[in-house]
């Protein structure tokens, strides 16, 4: 049996079809109205799983923090996240009506404070991002509950996610690994969809991902047949909202079409090239048999001039067998197209 994770009675690895994370993430900004709305055409596109993060600032980051912008921004992870941070009662909340939905909450908690506050929530499983793949003391900390976890490794090498696995295999935790660049954008050929096979060759017991920060579906679409079963793509309801994240994001229609895409190339994955039985009713129209294209008299010898190849391929002799029936002798009287059968030939 593949490599399996469940959460939420939902079974996730290659021989499930891929579930796809919307991460509405810090989208919402801190707007409760606008966490619900993602929530809602999350849902209306298809969606099984929701994904926010989870802030507990003076547990996360010190006020140095303040002075370092990223790459994506032009303010500092400091003021970014204490004005999209939510709070407890409002995560509380949230976690409610995505359940309520039939959809499974799920946040990366990015301190142990936030972590402890989603284990009081009884979450089903945790996402571990890209910036913690070595934050080694937080593994510890959130393995040790003993819940799913689906780890991001943007900006880690083999070596510093092993030191993450030998942590999740030891408290025995069912375990997912997304590959990720940390770029916003990736460009397409910064993305290398191959470090998914280094992670299958690598660590033999995760289920695998990729979270994807590339613009557009093209590369999700690309890692299905790599392998990855859990798809994850920054989610907004609106491309014009304000966000750090928004120009990367997906809105419903393309997160539809991407749900859609993913399980379409999944299910087209794998086989080998035969004659399928279904396949029998276009060959009933599509191949070509031997027949008469002049009547032919018992004696006669059977040439191109004769006898040719046309359609229906309802007929006994296919066209594959032509040159064999050449130079044979008619056994009887065949009139004008006439599909040939073994039979009215000589042996």
């Amino acid at each position: 049996m593949s490599n399996v994770i469940t959460i939420r009675g939902r079974k996730i690895g290659v021989d499930y079809k891929p579930l796809v994370i919307p991460e509405i993430g810090i989208n919402h900004e801190g707007d409760m109205k606008k966490a619900i709305q993602m929530v809602n055409d999350a849902y209306e596109a298809g969606a099984e799983i929701v994904k926010f993060q989870s802030h507990i600032i003076e547990d996360e980051m010190i006020p140095a923090a303040g002075n370092v912008i990223p790459g994506n921004a032009k303010e500092s992870i400091l003021e970014i996240m204490s004005r999209c941070a939510l709070t407890l009662e409002e995560e509380k909340e949230l976690k409610q009506y995505v359940e309520s939905k039939g959809m499974i909450f799920l946040s990366t908690p990015f301190s142990r404070a936030a972590a402890n506050h989603l284990e009081s929530l009884d979450v089903d499983a945790y996402k571990i991002g890209s910036g913690e793949c070595n934050n080694y003391p937080l593994i510890d900390h959130i393995a040790s509950f003993g819940k799913p976890i689906i780890l991001s490794t943007g900006m880690n090498s083999i070596e510093s996610i092993k030191k993450s696995v030998e942590i999740l295999e030891k408290h025995n935790v069912q375990y997912a690994l997304l590959h990720c660049v940390s770029m916003y954008p990736t460009p397409y050929d910064k993305v290398k969809l191959g470090a998914i096979r280094d992670l299958e060759q690598n660590f033999p017991n995760a289920v695998l991902g990729l979270s994807d920060h590339s613009i557009g579906n093209y590369t999700c679409f690309g890692a299905v047949p790599y392998g990855a079963r859990i798809l994850e793509k920054h989610f907004t309801s609106n491309k014009n909202w304000p966000g750090p994240d928004v120009p990367i994001s997906l809105n419903p229609v393309e997160l539809e079409d991407l749900i859609k895409g993913t399980e379409a190339i999944w299910q087209s994955l794998g086989g080998s090239k035969e004659i399928q039985r279904e396949e029998k009713v276009t060959i009933d129209f599509a191949y070509a048999c031997v027949v008469s294209i002049k009547p032919i008299k018992k004696g006669d010898k059977l040439s191109k001039d004769n006898i040719w190849v046309k359609r229906p391929g309802t007929g006994e002799i296919k066209a594959g067998d032509f040159e064999r029936i050449l130079g044979q002798t008619a056994m009887e009287n065949i009139p004008v197209d006439t599909q040939l059968s073994w039979n009215m030939v000589s042996k």
